[in-house]
Parts: C-alpha cells; sequence; structure tokens
C-alpha cells in the first residue's frame, strides 16, 4: 500500500488526511525504520507493509466507532506506538496514554512524539496490571486499545479496569478473533464488561482476516482486579 493508496482508503471511510497528517505517517516510517536497527520494534520495514499493516490496520477501529466523541484513549502494550499513534494523527484532538513495559520502546515513542509534534500524550514506563491498580488511571478512559498484546482472557483483565463505566474496549485481532472471544466471555462479564459486537474484515490488497472486538464496560471491575503483574498471563481467568 503507497501513500497514495493508503490516502485513498481511508477516505472511502470518510477520513481524509491533509498535507501536515500524511507528513506526519512519512515520519513514523523514517523514525521507525531508524531506530528498529538498534530497538527491536517491528519485523515489518518496507514501507509498502507499514502504510498497510501498522498503520490501516492500526486506524480501522475509526471505521466503525465514532473517535469524534472520544477524548480519553489508553494504548495498552502500544510498542512502536500502534494503534493509538497512528489514530492521533488521523484524530488529533485525542489525548492518548500509553503504557508498554519495556523503556526502550518509551524512548522510541518519546523520540516520534517529539518529532511529529504531537501533544496531549502520556507515555507510562510499567505493567498494565499496575496501572490498573493506580487511582490516576483506574477506570478513567473513554476508549481502551490493544493491538497484539495477548489472547482476550488475559487481555480483558489488563484493559477492562483502565475503561471507565459506559466506555468501550477496542481489541485489535486477527483471524482468532472469534474462538478468542468464546473463550473469554465469562472473564469479560466478570470485570464489568459485556461483548458489543466483533466487526471482521480483511486488510485490502493483501486480504488478510482481521477482526475488531467491542467490549463495553457497563459496571465497575470488582477492586480485586487486575491480580498482581505477571498473574494474568500465567493464570488466565476462565
Amino acid at each position: 500500500m503507497n501513500e497514495q493508496s493508503f490516502q485513498e482508503h481511508l477516505a472511502k471511510h470518510h477520513i481524509s488526511l491533509n498535507g501536515k497528517q500524511l507528513e506526519q505517517f512519512a515520519l513514523y516510517f523514517e523514525l521507525l525504520v531508524v531506530w528498529n536497527q538498534k530497538v527491536n520494534l517491528t519485523a515489518i520495514t518496507d514501507r509498502n507493509d507499514v502504510y498497510l499493516k501498522h498503520f490501516y490496520d492500526s486506524i480501522t477501529p475509526g471505521f466503525h466507532y465514532d473517535f469524534a466523541h472520544v477524548l480519553t484513549l489508553c494504548d495498552v502494550g502500544a510498542g512502536a506506538g500502534f494503534p493509538s499513534l497512528p489514530l492521533k494523527i488521523c484524530f488529533p484532538h485525542l489525548h492518548i496514554t500509553i503504557i508498554d513495559s519495556l523503556k526502550k520502546r518509551i524512548a522510541f515513542l518519546e523520540a516520534l512524539i517529539e518529532k511529529l509534534g504531537l501533544d496531549h500524550i502520556e507515555l507510562v514506563h510499567g505493567r498494565a496490571e499496575d496501572a490498573g491498580r493506580n487511582k490516576s488511571y483506574r477506570e478513567s478512559f473513554d476508549v481502551v486499545t490493544a493491538r497484539a498484546v495477548a489472547n482476550m482472557n488475559v487481555l480483558a483483565e489488563y484493559c477492562l479496569p483502565l475503561c471507565k463505566v459506559d466506555g468501550m474496549f477496542i481489541a485489535l485481532k486477527g483471524a482468532s478473533a472469534e474462538e478468542e472471544l468464546k473463550q473469554a466471555k465469562n472473564a469479560i462479564q466478570l470485570l464489568g464488561g459485556k461483548v458489543d459486537r466483533v466487526e471482521t474484515f480483511s486488510l485490502p490488497l493483501e486480504e488478510s482476516e482481521r477482526g475488531l472486538i467491542f467490549i463495553k464496560k457497563e459496571k465497575k471491575t470488582p477492586k480485586k482486579y487486575p491480580r498482581k503483574a505477571g498473574t494474568p498471563s500465567k493464570q488466565p481467568l476462565s
């Protein structure tokens, strides 16, 4: 997916990019490739692949959810900034909080944010479990996102405690979305969530399968969740 195709496919979903936004994506790609030589950020470094499999893929929640009415977004395990920073470029009004456990990735994100001239972004070096128990972050975000972090029964415990009541947790998944959701339904309910819907589609050009799982936060998460760091992945809720 070249830059023109990227722009045209987004326009089909009513997301129009101006010159500044296109320049930000171009700088994003350049910095990603440079930093990837010293920090393991991604196995995908071809320009067309980055635009399709990272940038476009990250923006797909905006095709199915109205971010115009979202103010605060928390991205759990964002890695190289996906999906939150492509969403931020497209929807500049968003206030973003990124939680990542690896200091080297945080350093990349700091450099990237400065280079792109992005504002209203907080970077949190730490575990999602710890953030979910922190009063500054617990149940305080309109939307919580996660992409390629963990299976849904684990991911729900990372993300739902951060989501405010009546907010939305959006998980970006591949072809396994429906199967993962079956295994996680009890955990989602226990943590105060309810499955809103699942959107399945294929990425343009290469036709790889994708799934977006939308979980509505209906009630407060019980105080004992999330459990201490490392426990959700070792002992997933069933």
